[in-house]
């Protein structure tokens, strides 16, 4: 038997606003989109953090059991500056800054997002479809939005009628905005003086003349709106409705209500199921901004080469610091919580270490099995990865207690706790053991330990002036001399 048919998931739907108890469309398979990047820059750490929270879900579904297609689009084309229908395509405009072909901007950075989320430990999606990958589709969907009398066509840009739509239909749906509201608080926009209505967005948009990327259609030489591209690539690979949407929170309005209201006009159906976000990831206290210099990138986190963090994280421990919190709440990025996740995360993994060494009885001192479904308890309640962690560090006690001999666990038992430890930190939470890593990380350990001799002797020569050095520029890298009774150990 599957263990989703043992487990009773709940998952907290934004469409309806409260927590619901998941069952799939399909018995056994689920089909999850989450709108990937839009690939001018380098991928923001927010968005990191949104990705790391649906890797956790994609994971723990597949532990399930649940076949699962997992699609995460890239955004390489009609992303125009302000998420508006005005301004300049974002690839487009940072071709142009650098004298490059945008699709050379659109290489460089999928590149750099594949190696950042590699980096976290993130699994590669089912399917990665790109939007210029995907005209004809587009096309065909726009045509099927007019045809149903919900678009209009306008000096060869196509919009959708919101107006019209909302007589037999709620835009809104998700958000929980009116659109009376919408209209009251709109202001008059320049440019966009083609629609009927300034809540109306557009389908497809007419190419100005010094517009690179463009493509062929019935309305114009032109390129596909931002929200509709989304629309054509979930239905492609996931059918006209389908199990789990995902995004971060400032997604939520306008992109996917506009995702709803297209498929509604085009299929006359709700494309999805069950609506998820992830929420923020603010920085000391503040939204991470570029403009007010309250900013780090993931490159800067993990060398700590910046003048906000005290030293550079491993890229495991800032994905256990991640999920320490619920993906539903707005966590923030300090120093002082990465510090205090490093240490957890260290006592996790010794923890995890001493399993292959514990001594086992005849009798055990705890209740394994209820500790077990406490872990899937946890996991059941909407992926709730602070207690699943707080059960892993009853775990710990546990180990530590059997380790000093004030506990006891039968051979049956142990292999249950080894069991559930690494599915739930290795496999769902998706964290990597520093000391069992690649062998070059092996070499590393040694290297490290021959620093820590040569230090020793340095010591005993009361040469201090060397043994600091070793000791300071080690830590400069990332690595931390711990001097007690027992000798010197390091960390990462």
């Amino acid at each position: 038997m599957h263990l989703y048919n043992q487990q009773d998931l709940k998952i907290y739907n934004t469409l309806h606003g409260e927590k619901e108890t998941f069952k799939p469309i399909t018995d056994g398979y689920v089909g999850m989109y989450v709108c990937g990047p839009t690939v001018y820059s380098h991928v923001h750490l927010g968005n990191v953090r949104t990705f790391i929270s649906f890797d956790m879900i994609f994971r723990y579904l597949k532990h399930l059991g649940y076949k699962v297609r997992y699609v995460r689009n890239i955004t390489d084309a009609g992303h125009l500056e302000n998420d508006g229908d005005i301004g300049e395509d974002k690839i487009t405009k940072k071709a142009r800054l650098e004298a490059i072909e945008p699709m050379e901007i659109v290489q460089r950075y999928t590149v750099d997002f594949h190696n950042v989320l590699n980096t976290f430990n993130l699994l590669p999606p089912s399917i990665e479809p790109t939007a210029t990958g995907h005209i004809i589709e587009q096309i065909e969907l726009i045509q099927s939005i007019v045809d149903n009398g919900f678009a209009y066509t306008v000096n060869g840009s196509v919009y959708f009628d919101v107006h019209k739509y909302n007589e037999s239909n709620e835009y809104g749906i998700l958000s929980k905005r009116k659109l009376e509201d919408l209209i009251h608080n709109t202001r008059a926009l320049d440019g966009q003086s083609d629609k009927k209505n300034p809540q109306d967005f557009a389908l497809w948009k007419k190419a100005e003349p010094t517009h690179i990327m463009r493509w062929p259609s019935p309305w114009s030489d032109g390129f596909p709106g931002w929200h509709l591209e989304c629309t054509a690539m979930s239905t492609k690979y996931l059918g006209d409705f389908f199990d789990i949407h995902g995004g971060g929170m400032d997604l939520k309005f306008p992109h996917h209500e506009c995702e709803i209201a297209q498929n509604q006009a085009s299929k006359g159906q709700a494309p999805v199921k069950y609506w998820m976000h992830a929420n923020m990831l603010e920085l000391n206290g503040a939204r991470m901004s570029k403009s007010t210099g309250n900013f780090i990138n993931p490159a800067e986190l993990l060398s700590g080469k910046n003048d906000i963090m005290s030293k550079a994280y491993n890229p495991s421990v800032i994905r256990f610091f991640m999920m320490q919190a619920s993906y539903r709440s707005v966590l923030d990025l300090t120093d002082a919580g990465l510090d205090a996740s490093e240490k957890g995360f260290k006592r996790l993994m010794d923890a995890l270490n001493l399993l292959d060494s514990l001594k086992t009885s005849s009798t055990s001192t705890h209740d394994i099995s209820a500790w077990k479904q406490s872990c899937y308890d946890a996991m059941n309640d909407d992926f709730n990865t602070p207690i699943l962690i707080a059960k892993l560090f009853e775990a710990v006690k546990f180990i530590n207690q059997i380790h000093e001999g004030k506990a006891a666990i039968t051979t049956t038992n142990l292999e249950i706790l080894k069991e559930t430890l690494n599915a739930f930190v290795f496999d769902v939470l998706g964290l990597e053991n520093l000391r069992e890593s690649d062998s070059s990380s092996n070499k590393l350990s040694g290297a490290v330990e021959l620093l820590i001799k040569l230090r020793q002797e340095a010591r005993a020569n009361k040469n201090f002036a060397l043994s600091d050095q070793i000791r300071d520029e080690l830590a400069e890298i990332g690595i931390q001399l711990n001097d007690s009774r027992e000798g010197t150990t390091f960390s990462y």
